[in-house]
């Protein structure tokens, strides 16, 4: 169903998907419904943005683990424009990254469009009721993990942990463009 890109802004509803991960199992949002706060990131194996980035997401994972959080990253890209983003490929990342969040495959492009995903990584972070609650960057570095000075996925995380609003400026993140089919 398509949505437009107004309907998926803070405040708004996560939207239903099924979703293959790389683990052979299918995901969808009920998955994580004893969860607190859900972090979906539209990410994928060949953008530089993501590379730099994803040992930060799969620690941000790590930490949170214990704690009423699940993130997960799904790959909408097309792989026949990228062949490193397909499903095997997204299979070998994984364990060679040592992803501990389920890493879902987009085959349809149905999940990304829904979400009015843009970039990779795009990420989302929902409150218990699934709303919107943030929509921006990881931290303040993308290139570089030693000059980071503020963790502002985590700082939101936080505070929908603690049941408080997220009071400070969301930059949204940048990264390279979702690879769509021609059709």
């Amino acid at each position: 169903m398509p949505v437009s890109p107004e309907i998926l802004r803070i405040g708004s509803k996560a939207i239903p998907f099924k979703l293959k991960g790389v683990d052979e199992k299918f995901y969808s949002l009920d998955d994580f419904i004893d969860k607190k706060v859900l972090c979906i990131i539209f990410s994928c194996n060949h953008c530089p943005y993501v590379k730099a980035v994803e040992d930060r997401i799969n620690q941000i994972a790590k930490d949170y683990g214990s704690r009423s959080f699940a993130l997960i990253c799904i790959n909408s890209n097309d792989e026949k424009t990228y062949s490193e983003d397909s499903y095997d490929e997204m299979k070998k990342r994984a364990a060679e990254k040592g992803f501990v969040f389920p890493y879902l495959r987009d085959e349809t492009q149905e999940t990304a469009r829904a979400y009015d995903a843009v970039c990779t990584p795009d990420i989302y972070l929902f409150d218990e009721n699934r709303i919107l609650k943030y929509r921006g960057r990881i931290d303040d570095n993308w290139k570089d993990e030693s000059q980071v000075t503020r963790k502002e996925l985590q700082m939101a995380i936080d505070r929908l942990l603690e049941n408080k609003k997220i009071d400070f400026e969301i930059i949204p993140s940048m990264g390279c463009s979702i690879k769509w089919r021609n059709s």
